[in-house]
């Protein structure tokens, strides 16, 4: 008798380990899921964006090297002036519109290749972008 319920007891246990192994595989899956879709917004979100200042109608710096899906932040501090920062490309285009005095406008990148931005009010005013 103490044979026979020891077997059912065991049998109840290793029951109960096949089914919590099977809820733990079908639970790993949404986890790693999550982990990685969560890993990936968290490292788009923690990128700084590349400050760039229009100061004494030039940017400044006036050449930067970037990453696609970068984003590069252009901030009119050219006190009075006004700007228009503009990239025309065949594989990419922007256009921020008039900058008044203190303004921020943010470009994002998303595709690879060397890139102008210039300033529609000031001819003269150049930023080199390199996108890897």
């Amino acid at each position: 008798m103490k044979d026979a319920r020891m077997q059912r007891q065991t049998r109840a246990t290793r029951a109960r380990g096949a089914t919590a192994r099977r809820v733990a595989r079908r639970a790993v899956v949404p986890v790693l899921l999550a982990s990685l879709l969560g890993g990936v917004a968290w490292a788009a979100s923690d990128a700084k964006p590349y400050h760039v200042s229009q100061k004494d109608q030039a940017f400044h710096p006036g050449e930067l090297d970037i990453r696609r899906g970068e984003t590069v932040e252009i901030v009119n501090d050219d006190g009075d002036l006004l700007h228009h920062a503009y990239v025309e490309s065949k594989s990419f285009n922007f256009d921020s519109g008039d900058q008044e005095p203190g303004a921020k406008v943010d470009i994002v990148f998303p595709v690879p290749g060397t890139f102008m931005v210039l300033c529609g009010i000031h001819p003269k005013m150049k930023l080199r972008v390199q996108v890897d």
